[in-house]
Formats: C-alpha cells, structure tokens, sequence
C-alpha cells in the first residue's frame, strides 16, 4: 500500500504550541508519531513524506526515529529539510508525480494553484500550511482536488492513497479520515 505524511516536525519543541498539537512536550508528540506510524504502515509499504520530517534535530537522532519506523520512505523535501542525510530515504526528490489505478497524484511540499494533470483530474497532495481536516473538506465542497497530506490535517496518522480517492469520490468510508 502507499501512504502519504507530512509536516511531523519531529523534535520540534514548539511547533506543539504554534499548531496547538495536544501533546504534553516533544517525547510525548515524537513517540505518539511513530506508534500511529506503525499501527498503519507495514514493513511492504511505501510512505512519501511531503517535507519537514524533523526540526533541527541531529543526523543521528534522526537515524534512530527512522529505523524504528515501518516501510518505504521516500522524501519529498520541505522548507526545513536543509540539513539531511539521504542515505535515510529510499529517494529524496522535490517534486514528484506518481500514478496509481490511472490516477495522477502530483506531490510536493508546497500547495500549489494548479499543477501538472490539474485539467486531467490529477490529485495535488501536499503539506506546509498544518491545516486541519476541514481545511480538504472545504477543498473537495469547490471542486479543488488538492488535500493537505499533514499529521495535523490527519488526526496525526499517515493517510493511505485508497483513503484520499474514496475521500475525493465523497465515499462513505472517507469519514473515517
């Protein structure tokens, strides 16, 4: 299965107060991240993190947190991923598109107003702004089919890429996003 994720800011000390994140201190946001990381991701799959992963956290702590985490990563470079070592990602790119079931997803950090296959029903994934869910709701009521992939967007879980298509069609099943 594929996943997206974005905008963790691990070891970030204040992004909890700038995104109102319910947790106690960093320890607490960092461990609630890779748990809900793992109840979803499998050791088989593949999970594109659209940008700032970490924040001014060392190459070796950043090591630590990655190995315990399941799957395929691979990096879509945020505003604050200057200082990282690759060799932690399967790939590390800027901008990417990917097709699944004949459906584009053009993926970066940044939301965009229009992008490649945009006329084409191509699906913009992305992170930055640390929207919450109502934020893709008002996306998918004007027709914009743009969603924010971001923990804080997400009740703080990777989405699945069957989860956004079924949210994007309207589904049922997509309240439980």
């Amino acid at each position: 299965m594929i996943y997206f994720t974005s905008d963790l800011h691990l070891g970030h000390k204040n992004i909890i107060k700038l995104t109102d994140r319910p947790f106690a201190n960093v320890e607490e946001m960092n461990e609630t991240f890779i748990h809900h990381w793992n109840q979803k991701i499998q050791n088989n799959d593949t999970v594109y993190i659209l940008g700032d992963f970490t924040f001014k956290m060392s190459v070796l702590e950043a090591h630590n947190i990655i190995k315990q985490l399941h799957g395929h990563k691979i990096l879509i470079k945020g505003n604050h991923d200057k200082n990282i070592d690759v060799s932690l990602f399967d790939e590390v790119c800027d901008f990417k598109i990917i097709k699944y079931h004949k459906q584009k997803f053009i993926l970066m950090h940044y939301p965009l107003l229009e992008w490649p296959h945009y006329f084409q029903g191509g699906i913009h994934l992305h992170g930055h702004q640390h929207n919450h869910r109502d934020y893709n709701e008002l996306m998918r009521s004007k027709g914009i089919r743009r969603y924010d992939v971001g923990v804080d967007a997400n009740e703080f879980y990777p989405v699945s890429i069957d989860e956004i298509i079924d949210f994007m069609e309207g589904s049922n099943e997509s309240n439980k996003l």
